[in-house]
């Protein structure tokens, strides 16, 4: 199996727990808040890229009802628990490198931490294609996990199930985005805590089409 599918089948064997962690984590609460208020448009229709368990929309439905949010994942069983999650918003099994297919123009898309299982020629074609949906002034929405290169590779968790994750750069990401005619609005990292002896860095990235 490719790194692809083998990181899906593991997100969807552990859908059910990924959601009880992530549900409820709120470090990533106030990058949410930032983003609600570069996206103030009354009934703004939202495209949620890699939505997992749909734990991002439900908070951005507390805030504000009024989003109108379609969500996006490949792991069958994340979009089962979103269903769930979020019965205001719709969801859809779906690959995030074929968003080409969408039809819809949206006010603003939200890709948290899906990135990370990209590399970077999807991430550039990731872009290029979440540009083709955005309307002139969207808003988009990117998390990922920034380090070199070096670092990127599977990872193994105690139960022998893997992923493999893509560590990229916020140079790499501002060039792309400034290639599909987006303009860069702020960026702003944290670091993760995990207390592994290798830190992790949270990016957040925000920009606006032109």
């Amino acid at each position: 199996m490719d790194k692809y599918t083998v990181t899906v089948s593991t997100f969807n064997k552990r859908a059910k727990q990924y959601q009880d962690k992530y549900m409820d984590f709120d470090f990533y609460l106030d990058t949410y808040d930032r983003f609600c208020e570069l996206v103030p448009k009354v009934k703004a229709h939202i495209l949620d890229i890699g939505c997992g368990p749909g734990n991002i929309a439900k908070y951005l439905l507390k805030k504000r009802a009024d989003y109108r949010i379609h969500g996006i994942d490949l792991a069958p069983k994340m979009i089962e628990l979103a269903i769930l999650n979020n019965p205001s918003a719709s969801f859809d099994v779906m690959d995030i490198r074929s968003i080409i297919q969408l039809k819809n123009e949206y006010d603003a898309v939200i890709c948290g931490f899906c990135t990370p299982y990209l590399s970077k020629k999807d991430v550039e074609h990731l872009i290029n294609n979440v540009r083709g949906l955005l309307k002139k002034s969207g808003i988009l929405y990117i998390s990922t996990m920034e380090d070199i290169d070096a670092r990127s590779g599977y990872q193994t968790s105690s139960s022998g199930d893997k992923v493999y994750t893509h560590y990229h750069q916020g140079e790499h990401f501002k060039k792309l985005l400034e290639k599909n005619n987006f303009e860069v609005l702020e960026v702003t990292r944290k670091a993760f805590p995990s207390g592994a002896e290798i830190p992790t860095t949270d990016m957040f990235i925000y920009a606006k089409a032109m």
